[in-house]
C-alpha cells in the first residue's frame, strides 16, 4: 500500500506541476494529526517516509528525565539505558510505535491532504499567471449574469465585470466575446479573483497599442487619456521625432487604426489630440474639433480662459458640457469658454488678437480670390 501511496504522489507532482517535497511535507503533518487522531494521544511524534522502502514508521519522542511526571512525553535515564547505554539526561529518545493497520490511516490522510494541497498549488499557478496581467487587455467570453456582475471566461478562470465598470450602452450576451483591461487581482482564501474593466480609461489605451505599431514600440507616446465611456473620449499623443505624424499614426490610412478601436467600443467616439508642453497648444488642440481664437493662462491657479469664434460656442462646450469637460481632464487644466462677443464685451480679448484675425480674413479673401481669376 505505502508503495502505491508513494507512486501516486510522484506522479501527481509531475501531472500538476507540484514540487514532490511540499505534498511530502503536508502528507507527513496529516499522517502525524491522523496518529493523534485515531489513537488519542497526545504525544510528541514525528513520522518517517522512506520512498525507497516504501515504508511509513511512527517515533514517539520522548525526553530522558530523572523523575517521571507524564509517561506519554517523558522516559526516566534507567529505562532509556536499557535501550541505549549512551542516553544521558536530557536527552531526546524515539520509540518506533507504528501501528498495524497504519497503512488504512495513511491512505485516508493522504488523500484529504494531497487533495487540498494539489487545489492549493493550482490557485497559486492561476493566481501567479494573472497577477501579471495587471493593466493588460484578455478576451473573454461572457459566461452568465446577475444583477451586481458579468461573468467573463478568461481561460483558466471566471473574472467579474462589475455593473460600474460596463459601458452603459452595451448589452452583454451570453457566449458573447469582449475584451476587457484586468484591473486588479486578489488571492483570496476563496481562491483568485480577477476584477476587470470595459469602462476604464486603460482599456482605450491598451487597445491602441494593439493597433498601433507606433505606439508598441515607442515611437508616439499616449500622454493622456480622458473617457466618458460608450459616449467619447479623448487621447492625447506626442511623438519626439519631429517627422512623426503621432496623430496621423493613430488614426491610420482610411482611419483604419482608430475605426478598429472605435469597433471594438461599438462606436464610442474618439477624438485624437497631439500632446504639448506649452499649455495653450495643448488646450487648444484638446478642445477639438472647435477652433480656438486665443488661450489665456492662468499659471497659479492652472486655469485657462479659451475664446472661441461665436459660432463655435456650441461646438467647444460640447453636447451637456462633454466636450469641455473632457478637454479639461485630458489637460489637467480647468478650461473656461467664452464667445469673442462676450470676451470682447468683458475686454479680456486683446486688439492685436482682434486685428490679427481680420488680417488673417483679408489674406484668406485674397488667396481664395486668386483661385479663381
Amino acid at each position: 500500500m505505502s508503495n502505491q501511496l508513494f507512486d501516486a504522489i510522484e506522479m501527481l507532482a509531475v501531472e500538476k506541476g507540484i514540487n514532490k517535497e511540499v505534498l511530502l511535507e503536508a502528507l507527513e503533518a496529516a499522517l502525524i494529526s491522523a496518529y493523534k487522531k485515531n489513537f488519542k494521544s497526545a504525544t510528541n511524534v514525528r513520522v518517517d517516509l522512506d520512498e525507497q522502502q516504501g515504508k511509513m514508521r511512527v517515533y514517539s519522542r520522548k525526553n530522558v528525565v530523572d523523575d517521571v511526571m507524564d509517561h506519554q512525553q517523558e522516559i526516566s535515564l534507567e529505562e532509556a539505558k536499557k535501550i541505549d547505554p549512551n542516553y544521558e539526561l536530557e536527552d531526546v529518545i524515539e520509540v518506533e510505535v507504528t501501528p498495524k493497520d497504519f497503512g488504512r490511516i495513511a491512505a485516508q490522510a493522504a488523500k484529504q491532504v494531497v487533495t487540498q494541497r494539489v487545489r492549493e498549488a493550482e490557485r497559486g499557478v492561476i493566481y501567479e499567471e494573472y497577477v501579471d496581467r495587471e493593466e493588460d487587455v484578455m478576451t473573454g467570453i461572457v459566461q452568465r449574469k446577475d444583477p451586481r456582475f458579468i461573468y467573463v471566461d478568461l481561460g483558466k478562470i471566471e473574472a467579474k465585470l462589475p455593473e460600474q465598470e460596463q459601458i452603459p450602452t452595451e448589452t452583454y450576451n451570453i457566449h458573447d466575446r469582449i475584451k476587457v483591461l484586468v484591473t486588479k487581482v486578489e488571492n483570496t482564501s476563496k481562491g483568485p479573483q480577477i476584477f476587470i474593466s470595459r469602462s476604464h480609461p486603460g482599456l482605450l489605451k491598451r487597445l491602441f497599442e494593439m493597433e498601433v505599431p507606433e505606439i508598441y514600440d515607442g515611437t508616439v507616446e499616449i500622454k493622456s487619456v480622458a473617457r466618458e465611456a460608450g459616449d467619447r473620449s479623448k487621447i492625447a499623443v506626442y511623438a519626439e521625432n519631429p517627422e512623426v505624424d503621432p496623430v496621423g499614426s493613430c488614426v491610420g490610412q482610411k482611419g483604419q487604426r482608430v475605426q478598429a478601436v472605435v469597433n471594438e467600443l461599438k462606436g464610442e467616439k474618439i477624438d485624437i489630440v497631439e500632446w504639448s508642453e506649452d499649455p495653450t497648444v495643448y488646450v487648444s488642440n484638446a478642445l477639438s474639433p472647435s477652433k480656438v481664437v486665443e488661450v489665456i493662462v492662468n499659471e497659479e491657479e492652472k486655469a485657462t480662459t479659451v475664446i472661441v469664434p461665436d459660432y463655435q460656442l456650441s461646438l467647444a462646450i460640447g453636447k451637456r458640457g462633454q466636450n469641455a469637460r473632457l478637454a479639461a481632464k485630458l489637460t489637467g487644466w480647468k478650461i473656461d469658454i467664452k464667445s469673442e462677443t462676450e470676451a470682447k464685451n468683458e475686454g479680456i480679448l486683446h486688439a492685436e488678437t482682434i486685428f490679427a484675425e481680420d488680417e488673417l480674413v483679408e489674406e484668406k479673401s485674397d488667396s481664395f480670390g486668386d483661385l479663381f481669376e
